[in-house]
C-alpha cells in the first residue's frame, strides 16, 4: 500500500536549506572575531542551538509539527549518546593513567628512544599500528596519542604538528582496520562485503599514507628544534622524581589493546582501562596517592579519594619544571563536559535540519551536476564533508550520502565498493577536521590541542580525499559491472545503531 504524503507539508527549497547554514556560518565567524580561542566555552554551542531554532521555524513553516521536529532532534541526540559516554570514560582513563604513571612512563622512555628528526614520522607509524590493531582512532588518541604529544612538545616540536601526526596515523588505522565501526558501516550501506571494501580502499589510502610519511620525514629533517639534550634530561629527571617509573606500567595499555582486539565494546573496554589505571596507581605510586588526597596514614582512604578525583575531576601534579607541569595535568570526566555540550548542541542543529529534509535538499543539487564518474565521486566526498560540517556526526556523513547516491552509482554501472570507498575517503577522514563534529571536538579535547591548530598538519585526512578525486578523474581502477551482471539494489538497506 503506498504511503500517503501529508498534503499540509510543503517541500523544502534551496533557500530554506541555506538560511540556517548562512545564519550558522555568520554567527560562528563573529564568535571567532569576538571570543578568539574561547569559542568552545559556550559561544559556539549557543550559536548551534540558535541555528537549530531557525531550522525548526522553517520546518514548522513548511507544515511540519513541533512534535515531529522535536522527535527528530531527540533521535539525533540519541545517535550521538554512545560518543558522549565514550568521551566521559576517556576523561576517566586519562586521569587514572596519569596518576598511575602510565602516561608519564611513555613520555619518559619515549624521550630516550626518539630522535627529533624522525619523531613525527615514527608518530604516524605508531599511531597507525595501534589504531589498525584496535580499530579505534578514539582509543589510540586517548592513550598513546596523549603521550606522543607530550614527548613531541618536550622535543621542541609544535604541538599542532605532533597532534596532526597522531591524527593522521590514527585515522589511517581506523579506516583500514576490519575492527573499525566505520569500516564495517560503509560497505553495509553500499552493499559490498568488508574485505572487498578494505582491499579496494588501499588504492587511494596507500599512496595518501606514503605522501603523508614523506611530508613528515621532510619536516623532521628541516625543522628547527628548540631543544637541547639537557632539557630532555631535566624533563626525565622531573618525571622520575615524581613517579616510580617502571616497564611494568606498560601492562595497562597492553591489556587494554588486548581487550579491544577481543572485540569487547568500547564502553566496557575504556571502563576496564580506567579501573586498571586506578589499581596500578595504588600499587606503584603510593607517595603520589598521599599527595593528591592530602591525607597521610590511612592508605585506603587516600587511595579512594585520589583515584576518584582522577576519574571525575582535575589533577595537577607539580614539579620543578613548568613544562612538565603542563604535561602532568588531567581534567577527568568534568573536563569533557564542554565538549559534550558542544556535541549535544551540534546534534540538536543536525536534527532540526533533518526534520524538514533541509540537508538532503542541498545534496540533491550535487547529483544533478555530477555528469562524469570523477564528478560523481567528487560530489559524494563533498556531500560527506557537508554532513560532517552540518550534521556533526561521521556516521551520518556515511549513512545519508550512502543512501542518497546508491541508486545513482548503480544506474551508472559502478560496483558498490566504489561507493563504500568514497564514503570512507570523504566521511571518516574529514570528520576530525571540523571543530564541532563529534570527532573533531573529542580529539581536540583529549589531546589538548584545538582542531584548527592540528588540522593543517593532519595531512593524511585531506590528502586522501584529494587523491580519491584525482584517481577517479583519471578513471583509474574504477570497478564497473560487466555486461550481463545485475546490480544488487541496496537502497532499502538499514543500519542498526548497535552495529556502530
Amino acid at each position: 500500500m503506498p504511503i500517503k504524503r501529508n498534503p499540509l507539508i510543503r517541500e523544502s527549497r534551496l533557500i530554506h536549506a541555506l538560511t540556517p547554514l548562512i545564519f550558522l556560518i555568520t554567527l560562528l565567524s563573529l564568535n571567532v572575531v569576538y571570543f578568539g580561542d574561547h569559542t568552545l566555552d559556550g559561544a559556539n554551542q549557543t550559536v548551534l542551538i540558535l541555528s537549530a531554532a531557525v531550522a525548526g521555524i522553517i520546518a514548522i513553516r513548511l507544515g511540519h509539527t513541533w512534535k515531529s521536529v522535536r522527535d527528530k532532534i531527540i533521535s539525533s541526540i540519541g545517535s550521538a549518546m554512545p560518543s558522549m559516554l565514550i568521551l566521559l570514560l576517556i576523561g576517566a582513563l586519562a586521569g587514572t593513567w596519569m596518576i598511575s604513571g602510565v602516561v608519564p612512563a611513555m613520555i619518559y622512555y619515549g624521550l630516550t628512544i626518539f630522535h627529533p628528526a624522525v619523531f613525527l614520522f615514527a608518530t604516524v607509524i605508531i599511531s597507525g599500528i595501534v589504531s589498525l590493531s584496535t580499530g579505534s582512532s578514539w582509543s589510540t588518541v586517548a592513550t598513546i596519542g596523549i603521550a606522543l604529544v607530550g614527548i613531541g612538545t618536550t622535543l621542541g616540536i609544535s604541538e599542532g604538528m605532533v597532534a596532526g601526526a597522531v591524527i593522521s596515523g590514527s585515522y589511517f588505522g581506523d579506516k583500514m582496520s576490519p575492527l573499525s565501526d566505520t569500516t564495517n558501516l560503509a560497505p553495509a550501506m553500499a552493499g559490498t562485503d568488508l574485505f572487498t571494501h578494505i582491499r579496494y580502499m588501499s588504492i587511494t589510502t596507500t599512496p595518501s599514507m606514503i605522501i603523508t610519511l614523506i611530508i613528515f620525514l621532510v619536516i623532521g629533517f628541516t625543522y628547527d628544534f628548540n631543544v637541547v639534550d639537557t632539557n630532555i634530561a631535566e624533563v626525565q629527571s622531573a618525571i622520575a622524581d615524581k613517579f616510580n617509573i617502571s616497564l611494568w606500567l606498560f601492562i595497562v595499555p597492553v591489556l587494554l589493546i588486548l581487550i579491544i582486539i577481543l572485540k569487547v565494546p568500547p564502553l566496557p573496554s575504556l571502563l576496564a582501562g580506567s579501573l586498571l589505571g586506578g589499581v596500578f596507581a595504588i600499587i606503584f605510586q603510593p607517595q603520589l596517592i598521599h599527595e593528591i588526597s592530602g591525607i597521610g596514614g590511612n592508605y585506603f582512604k587516600s587511595s579512594y579519594i585520589a583515584v576518584m578525583q582522577a576519574i571525575f575531576g582535575e589533577i595537577r601534579i607539580t614539579t620543578n619544571q613548568e613544562m612538565v607541569n603542563e604535561l602532568l595535568r588531567s581534567t577527568g570526566m568534568a573536563g569533557m563536559l564542554n565538549t559534550i555540550w558542544l556535541i549535544l548542541s551540534a546534534m540538536i542543529f543536525g536534527g532540526a535540519m533533518e526534520s524538514a529534509n533541509l540537508l538532503q535538499r542541498i545534496t540533491i543539487i550535487i547529483i544533478r551536476f555530477a555528469r562524469s564518474t570523477g564528478s560523481l565521486i567528487a560530489g559524494t566526498i563533498a556531500s560527506s564533508v557537508f554532513f560532517n560540517v552540518t550534521a556533526s556526526d561521521q556516521y551520518i556523513s556515511i549513512v545519508v550520502p550512502g543512501r542518497m547516491f546508491a541508486e545513482t552509482y548503480r544506474k551508472r554501472g559502478l560496483k558498490p565498493e566504489v561507493l563504500s570507498r568514497t564514503l570512507e575517503d570523504g566521511g571518516t577522514l574529514t570528520s576530525v577536521l571540523v571543530p564541532w563534529n563529534t570527532c573533531g571536538a573529542t580529539q581536540a579535547r583529549v589531546l589538548g590541542v584545538s582542531t584548527l591548530t592540528y588540522a593543517p598538519y593532519a595531512f593524511f585526512n585531506y590528502i586522501n580525499p584529494l587523491v580519491a578525486i584525482a584517481i577517479a578523474s583519471f578513471n583509474y581502477r574504477i570497478r564497473r559491472y560487466k555486461e550481463g551482471e545485475v546490480p544488487v539494489d541496496t537502497s532499502e538497506k538499514t543500519v542498526d545503531r548497535k552495529d556502530i
